[in-house]
């Protein structure tokens, strides 16, 4: 996603951050275990998290007339520590997100639907098609675009992932994983299915090796199910669920269910994760987990930093072409020349 910068490089636009941002995590405050039961579907969990916060992901604009739906990188939640943004995606073509650069993280783009072409200034295009990921380190810079590729709406959705000030100027670098090769399984009763994106469940671990230490799982639980979901997560690590479709349930039939758009920040503390579906439908939602960098975040649209000394460096590197940039002066994406945009 763009979070945008203009083409002829005069100034960075943000639609939501008119300046740079120095960024902390909001204090969350531990919870007392919950409640739990039914026979075990998927591992050991003794002392599940609650939810803290939640949010709906209202759709806003974003890129050339697409619509995202933002849940971290929005006003009430800015940074959740190693997290910059959680966007779920809606485009049709000819919208979508031209060309524009990045520095100092990691995008995840996970499809759900359809289908959007990416094309870089190095040279590398690809298709990310209906299930596959595509994780993109984009390190010291890159100036890329991502545009439907599929008749009708392509959805899907883009996790920013913060990078150690230590990483935040390596080499680009993609991890591309078709859907087919995602590690999936099902829990013994059959209650509970999870897609591994990144990090373990289940006894099956992901091919995705992350610079931050992250888990990403896309779980899908029957109606009714007789036990809940259930994956450990490090004490030390913050967690949050993303429901796409259904009611999540989190504790004892009391607690009110968290519906689809919505993203629950979980409490510290506690040794793992428990989602129930008490509902007629299926449920289906994200798991998404790190740990934290505890470094100073300076962001001012698609680059973050430690500092406001180095944004304004990498604004400079951006608008003269330098120290990463050096192939944008000359580069424009197939997309961006089909769209004769400047």
């Amino acid at each position: 996603m763009a979070l945008y910068i203009d083409r002829s490089r005069e100034a960075v636009v943000n639609s939501y951050l008119p300046s740079v941002n120095t960024i902390q995590t909001p204090e969350i405050n531990p919870f007392a275990r919950g409640l739990s039961g039914g026979r075990m579907s998927t591992a050991a969990v003794e002392e599940p998290r609650q939810v803290a916060r939640k949010f709906l992901a209202r759709p806003q604009h974003e890129g050339v007339g697409a619509v995202v739906r933002r849940s971290i990188g929005r006003f009430e939640l800015r940074y959740f520590d190693p997290f910059l943004v959680l966007d779920e995606f809606s485009v049709s073509a000819p919208a979508g997100f031209p060309d524009h650069p990045h520095r100092g993280f990691e995008t995840v783009t996970y499809m759900l639907e359809g289908a959007v072409t990416h094309e870089d200034f190095e040279g590398h295009r690809g298709t990310i098609k209906a299930g596959d990921v595509q994780w993109m380190t984009a390190g010291r810079g890159i100036v890329h675009s991502e545009m439907p590729a599929a008749p009708g709406t392509s959805r899907g959705l883009q996790l920013w992932v913060n990078l150690a000030s230590h990483n935040k100027m390596i080499e680009p670098a993609y991890q591309e994983i078709q859907s087919k090769d995602i590690a999936s399984t099902t829990s013994a009763d059959g209650g509970v299915t999870v897609r591994v994106i990144a990090g373990q469940a289940m006894e099956v671990r992901s091919p995705v090796s992350t610079r931050t230490p992250t888990m990403y799982l896309d779980f899908t639980v029957r109606p009714h199910s007789a036990a809940p979901a259930r994956q450990p997560v490090p004490a030390s690590w913050n967690a949050l669920v993303y429901v796409l479709e259904g009611e999540a349930s989190f504790g004892g039939s009391d607690q009110k269910a968290v519906g689809a758009h919505h993203l629950a920040l979980l409490g510290q503390g506690g040794d793992g994760v428990e989602v129930w579906n008490r509902s007629d439908r299926p449920l289906r939602f994200l798991l998404i987990a790190g740990e934290p960098i505890g470094e100073p975040v300076a962001q001012l649209g698609p680059f973050v930093m430690n500092t406001e000394e180095e944004i304004d460096a990498t604004v400079n590197d951006f608008e003269l072409c330098i120290n990463g940039f050096e192939k944008a002066k000359h580069w424009k994406s197939q997309a961006m020349i089909a769209l004769d945009l400047q």
